[in-house]
């Protein structure tokens, strides 16, 4: 490819409403181009990388047996009913309709059609079976932000086991978990493999991979000493033993004028610290509304109490609602002698006493409230949210919480699909059993962005060979002298034939705007051919992620690059 001709619409400023580096830089860079909110274009050089990526994880996906798919992207509303999803699944799914007026989806994900056609698998002899494809996947994201980390529509490569037994599952998982591994590998990056939630997919166990960044949005917490690891909405961690006073024979109402907060309460005068009080929320869990309680220090992570507590629909109640059941607004609520409510507590309150609550009544709290005595609470979950500092559950030492991009996430499904969709095979003893299923997801678009934030510097991108667009860029200083344009198209003509990705800027500029470009663009090795170095017979090589500088004589030049990008590749 010649640079004259190709378009790499390079720009000298930031996007204004860019905030992630990759965001930045692969606009700056000409690799995509915004359409709308969550919506980008690959320019040829975006779609370079994307395919470089698509052929790694091909490559793995063969290499433990995958078959490759291509589904639709659009699916009856049926379909969606039979697991449940099309009313579990809020707005974050596209749903329209065509001219006969049927309800259709824009696929967020492909269990159900992946389960639809595993039907057509009979006997047990016919497995295991691995099934995948690249397709793209559509979110109606209520924020798209951060460029390709968080957009509507991408491109993913779900696959998906399907095997007899759950021994034949955790094989598929663990096959999937090491091939994930080197994917990322050869992408340039390293990972933390954390536990999380499952979510709307279901199933009982997932991993998520993880690259620590601050353009991230998952919150993952971290043992260095023993190397336990999980996202905050499935962490545990070990907290201080605390000491209560036994506090008086009942709760003593007191005014709290003003207080709205727990944060209200901490600082007036003759208040409670934050660890003393008893936070208040009120759901509404499909038709019930249930309390849930937690130290007043703590935060919930909600995706724990979906996960623990069965329901079709789950939301925090409205302020009017919550008058009405408790007959104050937040900032004065508890749930002292309300036996008539459901009531959930986190784990940290068990045992508690001579604690601080909300009266139901507004400007008034409870002190001396014993958990035990005072409050009839139905059912301890680990609810709270982890945080920096707190006792590691493997091994007690501190646990540190920082921010994550997730780039892979691999789930056990058992048979939630396979048993909506009648998917199942014949056992050796002539039983009919359902599948059991394994979904594995990893979007190309995320990780080409996440490749960016682990591989960048002040002058651009940094990318590894494996997924550049070119691995070298022939600069030719002076391509109007006879000499040097001769040089860099024999030079260019030799690591072609030689199977390298190579580029020749032969633009007529200076050579400063060149070497800024091939910087910002991110391309691993420059060539630099020029006057000064044809006269000394040699051509300046420079390694772009260190860049260390080598000079090559001109008649080894070719066999030295490419002896240099064939180690690099993998």
């Amino acid at each position: 490819m010649r640079w004259s001709s190709a378009f790499i619409p390079t720009l000298r400023d930031d996007p204004a409403d860019a905030e992630a580096v990759s965001h930045k830089l692969l606009v700056r860079a000409g690799f995509i181009r915004q359409l709308m909110a969550g919506h980008y274009s690959m320019t040829p050089l975006g779609l370079r990388s994307l395919r470089k990526l698509e052929a790694i994880v091909r490559e793995e996906m063969e290499k433990i047996g995958g078959q490759e798919f291509r589904l639709p992207c659009m699916h009856p509303r049926e379909i969606w009913e039979k697991s449940g999803r099309w009313d579990s699944v809020g707005e974050e799914m596209f749903r329209l309709q065509d001219r006969r007026e049927a309800d259709l989806v824009l696929g967020m994900t492909h269990e159900e059609i992946f389960a639809y056609h595993s039907t057509e698998l009979r006997s047990y002899k016919s497995l295991p079976q691995i099934w995948f494809q690249f397709q793209s996947k559509f979110r109606d994201e209520a924020r798209p932000k951060s460029g390709l980390l968080r957009v509507r529509e991408f491109t993913m490569k779900d696959s998906y086991s399907f095997d007899l037994d759950a021994s034949g599952l955790d094989t598929a998982f663990d096959r999937h978990f090491d091939a994930y591994r080197r994917m990322f590998k050869r992408f340039g990056f390293e990972i933390v493999a954390v536990e999380a939630s499952s979510g709307v997919m279901g199933g009982k166990t997932s991993v998520e991979f993880m690259l620590k960044s601050d353009a991230g949005e998952d919150w993952v917490a971290a043992c260095d000493q023993c190397g336990y690891a999980a996202n905050v909405e499935k962490a545990e961690s070990i907290l201080a033993e605390v000491k209560d006073a036994e506090g008086p024979a009942e709760p003593e109402k007191f005014p709290t004028p003003g207080v709205k907060t727990i944060e209200d309460l901490a600082l007036m005068e003759g208040g409670t610290a934050a660890e003393r009080q008893i936070k208040t929320l009120v759901y509404q869990v499909d038709d019930k509304s249930v309390l849930v309680l937690l130290r007043g220090d703590h935060k919930l992570a909600e995706q724990k109490l979906i996960d623990q507590v069965e329901a079709k629909g789950m939301r925090p109640a409205e302020p009017g609602e919550i008058k009405k059941l408790l007959g104050a607004l937040p900032g004065s609520l508890g749930a002292v002698a309300r036996g008539d409510l459901f009531v959930i507590a986190d784990l940290a309150l068990q045992g508690r006493r001579d604690m601080v609550t909300g009266a139901n009544e507004d400007g008034f709290h409870l002190r001396g409230v014993d958990l035990d005595r005072d409050i009839d609470v139905k059912g301890w979950l680990d609810l709270r949210e982890v945080a920096d500092g707190e006792g590691c559950p493997m091994c007690k030492q501190p646990i540190s919480v920082h921010k994550t991009i997730e780039v892979g996430h691999i789930f056990k499904l058992g048979t939630k699909y396979s048993e909506a969709m009648g998917a199942s095979v014949q056992d050796e003893k002539g039983v009919s059993v359902p599948l059991v299923m394994g979904s594995y997801g990893i979007g190309l678009e995320r990780n080409m962005a996440a490749v960016v934030e682990a591989n960048h510097d002040e002058k651009g991108i940094c990318w590894p060979v494996n997924v550049a667009p070119y691995e070298v860029v022939v600069t030719v200083i002076k391509p109007k002298d006879v000499d040097c344009h001769e040089a860099g198209e024999r030079l260019y003509e030799k690591l072609s034939e030689a199977g390298i990705d190579v580029i020749i800027d032969d633009r007529d500029e200076r050579p400063g705007v060149k070497f800024k470009d091939a910087d910002l663009v991110g391309f691993p090795y420059r060539v630099t051919v020029g006057p000064k170095g044809l006269d000394e017979g040699i051509f300046e090589f420079v390694r772009r992620r260190d860049g260390q500088k080598r000079d090559l004589p001109i008649e080894h030049a070719a066999g030295t690059i490419v002896e240099a990008v064939l180690d690099d590749r993998s």
